[in-house]
């Protein structure tokens, strides 16, 4: 029998291995659902913060170069999304942006600045907070830009 513990341990082993591969994709899926729910509640919770924020960041990168941001008009359109490489949870939020030419830029002569741009701006959530660079994706509504990016992210259902 003492000959035979180290194969009978040597099975146990194999066989908790193997459960453990078998459940893991649902585990860790399950893990992910729980993680967007909670993130995408709170990103509802703090939303307004949030966008006077991407708001002050845009605005002080200095781009588009000549103009000053004067005012974004947020829609209620929000697509979530992850990205496929480092699983980073993304919120993409449709808003309008309107600008106007800065005294002595190049841009002053030009016609369309006071036109209202459509963009997306980008938020991520890590480290169980949400946050903003101020990037806005010009040219492409909050479901334009899953889209857009295909192979980049993948969407992500807020009813997870």
């Amino acid at each position: 029998m003492d000959g035979m513990l180290p194969y009978i341990l040597a099975g146990v082993l194999a066989a908790i291995a193997v459960a453990v591969a078998v459940a893991w994709k649902p585990v860790t899926a399950r893990l992910r659902a729980r993680e967007v729910k909670q993130a995408i509640g709170l990103f509802r919770l703090q939303r307004e913060q949030l966008e006077a924020k991407f708001f002050d960041l845009a605005s002080m990168q200095g781009k588009p170069r000549g103009l000053r941001w004067m005012d974004c008009d947020w829609q209620n359109g929000v697509t979530f999304a992850r990205d496929v490489h480092s699983k980073m949870l993304t919120a993409f939020v449709a808003v309008n942006i309107t600008f106007e030419a800065l005294e002595g830029s190049d841009m002053e002569e030009v016609e369309a600045v006071g036109t209202i741009r459509e963009a997306a701006a980008v938020f991520h959530y890590s480290r169980k907070r949400w946050g903003t660079g101020g990037r806005p994706l010009f040219n492409m509504n909050a479901e334009d830009a899953v889209v857009r990016l295909q192979g980049q992210f993948e969407a992500v259902s807020a009813d997870a």
